[in-house]
């Protein structure tokens, strides 16, 4: 691996962050990223920015952080122990967008990059990421479309890469309570180290370029779908599972919380308004009970 990984990971993820911001102020169409600078006592920091009160995005947040620390937290340990006691920095671009409008999906995207290290050994590292898709209205062909790039990006590295990576996301994105997927799916890779750091980094960098192909021709045909209080009451309880997922089962929310970083920062995954109500059902037949069929795994392309 190059002895300069850690800037040009560095490099790549401030750019992503500066771009993405951009074309989703862009389509947007008028409200700005607010941006907090921030440092941890225990090492490095990052830059989050939050977008509130859109005309497309209720809120959105795009965050880049580079942290490290002397010891890893359990979380980080508990399956990979050969790493207790080493040094450790953890890149990432990590966004969250929650859209006005409940035809609109919400969507996550991440992209990171881990290394620990230890006098008289090799650094260990690896990449993670991926991108998924949350509709409270899904319509067969935005997910088709959201599959299809997910598909594209991958096919360079091998036939076998989208279908290993799209099961993943299908198997991460679980409520095991619910049992039901949190949306449609998409990508989830972690521990990427297979082929060394140059075609590692590669795939890494066509997921998080590919996120913008993939999501923004929704935003365009979606924001401006005519929506009642019926579809925003559900669209809020559906944010109810959103909730349940990042603050149960979520890995980077538990590394995050675990390893001291920036609570308000991580917990900008969090919708800004969202409600539960007890033993709801939706009514047969409806289009808010359509939704069930799509909570499903399913091959999309």
């Amino acid at each position: 691996m190059p002895t300069d990984s850690l800037a040009l990971v560095d490099i790549f993820l401030r750019d992503l962050q500066d771009r993405i911001c951009a074309a989703l102020e862009r389509a947007d169409g008028g409200a700005k990223f607010a941006e907090d600078a921030w440092t941890r006592a225990e090492g490095g920091g990052g830059r989050s920015r939050v977008l509130k009160h859109g005309a497309v995005f209720e809120q959105g947040g795009v965050n880049f952080s580079r942290v490290e620390g002397k010891a890893l937290p359990p979380s980080a340990t508990a399956h990979r122990p050969q790493l207790a006691g080493r040094a450790w920095t953890a890149l990432g671009v990590s966004l969250v967008l929650h859209p006005r409008n409940p035809y609109l999906p919400t969507t996550h995207m991440n992209v990171r990059y881990f290394e620990a290290r230890a006098d008289g050994a090799d650094p260990v590292w690896w990449f993670g990421g991926g991108f998924d898709l949350t509709p409270c209205y899904p319509f067969d062909d935005d997910v088709v479309h959201w599959h299809r790039i997910a598909r594209d990006l991958c096919a360079p590295f091998g036939a076998e890469v989208h279908p290993k990576y799209k099961r993943w996301c299908d198997e991460y994105f679980f409520l095991k309570h619910r049992n039901e997927t949190r949306g449609v799916g998409g990508l989830f890779f972690d521990d990427l180290d297979a082929g060394g750091f140059e075609r590692s980094f590669a795939f890494t960098q066509a997921v998080g370029n590919g996120f913008l192909d993939a999501y923004l021709p929704i935003v365009e045909k979606r924001k401006s779908t005519p929506f009642g209080e019926r579809e925003r009451e559900f669209q809020l309880y559906r944010r109810g599972r959103y909730v349940e997922f990042n603050l149960i089962y979520d890995r980077g929310t538990l590394f995050g919380l675990q390893s001291g970083g920036r609570a308000e920062s991580i917990l900008m995954s969090l919708p800004p308004r969202v409600r539960f109500e007890y033993g709801y059902a939706p009514e047969s037949g409806s289009a808010e009970a359509r939704l069930t069929d799509y909570l499903v795994p399913r091959d999309w392309v």
